[in-house]
């Protein structure tokens, strides 16, 4: 698999968009997204910072090269960017109003360092954007690799960063926590995605000090964040899974007022099977 070094990217902004001094506005919007192919959906991405105008978005799955990022319509649309990209497969960008800080890409795992991670800082707020490999099949290689995965980027908090300290974690986990986070949970017991192994591991997040801002705000179940293209209008049937996430510590989490899923933008022409979760702060 062919590996391709990351990309820093600097954009133009109008000062009215800026970030002043060293903190973020009280205010904020947060978003992450699953994009499945930038190419593909970059005018879904297009449109929707266009009208909701996130202070940061967080993409997974982009599928392209550094060289094939679209670093000009994301500047045109008042946004920086940092990316890390990989020919045909995985690949995570942040976008944000305000450069990012301190940026890191690499999370090598048993020597793999595939593009599924960025990290960085915006003013006082530290940022790390994963996208957790999928796992195959309960019990394969695959798999094994998901939880050392998942251990490492654990292990990476854990060693940067303190429980006090200003952090947000979002992406896509591949992993639905609970019965409420997907369609037909007996069904699924104990499959990829659905392993008491890969929840034990998120739960080692929040046990150290991150909050599911998600749960904080909504408890009852139906909620997801994808649905699988190879069922059968599995989306008008909501016969989804909620797998993509914005975790923070618990200042953060305290600073958070609302968050929500756009299920409109998975309805859309050519539609990624995930859609954006978002989360605004006081």
């Amino acid at each position: 698999m062919e590996l391709i070094s990351h990309t820093l990217v600097m954009g133009r902004l109008n000062s009215s968009t800026a970030f002043y001094g060293s903190k973020v506005p009280q205010a904020m919007k947060v978003a992450t997204f699953n994009a499945n192919s930038m190419r593909v959906r970059l005018p879904i991405i297009l449109d929707w910072i266009g009208r909701e105008a996130p202070d940061i978005l967080f993409l997974q799955e982009t599928k392209v090269q550094d060289k094939d990022f679209p670093v000009n319509a994301v500047e045109e649309a008042g946004y920086h960017a940092v990316f890390r990209g990989q020919k045909s497969y995985n690949g995570v960008a942040i976008l944000s109003k305000s450069p990012l800080d301190d940026v890191k890409t690499q999370l090598s795992v048993e020597g793999v360092d595939e593009a599924r991670f960025v990290s960085g800082r915006i003013g006082d707020i530290h940022v790390i954007n994963a996208y957790v490999p999928q796992g195959f099949e309960a019990g394969s290689d695959k798999f094994r690799f998901k939880l050392a995965w998942l251990e490492h980027l654990l292990g990476y908090i854990t060693a940067n960063y303190d429980p006090s300290s200003q952090l947000l974690v979002a992406g896509d986990f591949n992993v639905a926590l609970t019965d409420m986070d997907l369609y037909d949970p007996d069904g699924f017991r104990g499959e990829v995605g659905f392993h008491p192994d890969e929840q034990a591991m998120i739960e080692g997040f929040f046990n150290w000090g991150l909050v599911d801002i998600f749960r904080k705000h909504i408890r009852e179940g139906n909620q997801y964040t994808f649905w699988d293209y190879r069922i059968p209008s599995g989306f008008k049937r909501n016969m989804g899974w909620r797998i993509d996430y914005i975790l923070g510590t618990a200042s953060q989490a305290e600073r958070s007022r609302s968050v929500w899923i756009d299920r409109e933008a998975r309805a859309m022409e050519k539609p990624s099977d995930h859609t954006f979760l978002v989360v605004e702060f006081d």
